[in-house]
């Protein structure tokens, strides 16, 4: 696991909101949950296939995660180990966003050099 970088996966829209407000609360998951769900880079193949099956329109925000004060690592009922963030997300923490497409076979593809 990296712990340098956290990956958060959410819809254009949503993205478009947090870019105006300077800050992300969360999606309709991270509200209902009360914090917000972040992967590893190795997890979001698995995040996308369980989380976002056949959905269009996603971004994917590469974090700096060693600037998340509210940042705690912990074990889902699969046993592994996801990073969630107890706060809402100031996007000045987010060093990247990449469009998540979807191939003709409706499996996303993520972007290379992610």
């Amino acid at each position: 696991m990296d712990f340098k970088f956290v990956y958060k996966i959410c819809t254009k829209s949503e993205w478009l909101k947090a870019k105006s407000n300077k800050k992300f609360l969360g999606s309709k998951k991270d509200l209902e949950d009360g914090y917000i769900h972040f992967s590893d880079k190795d997890q979001l193949k698995d995040t996308l296939r369980k989380f976002f099956f056949n959905q269009k329109e996603l971004v994917l925000l590469k974090v700096d995660a060693l600037k998340l004060k509210n940042l705690v690592y912990e074990q889902a009922s699969n046993g592994n180990i996801f990073p969630h963030l107890y706060s809402s997300l100031d996007i000045s923490n987010v060093i990247d966003e990449f469009d998540i497409v979807l191939d003709q076979d409706n499996y996303h593809i993520l972007p290379e050099n992610y």
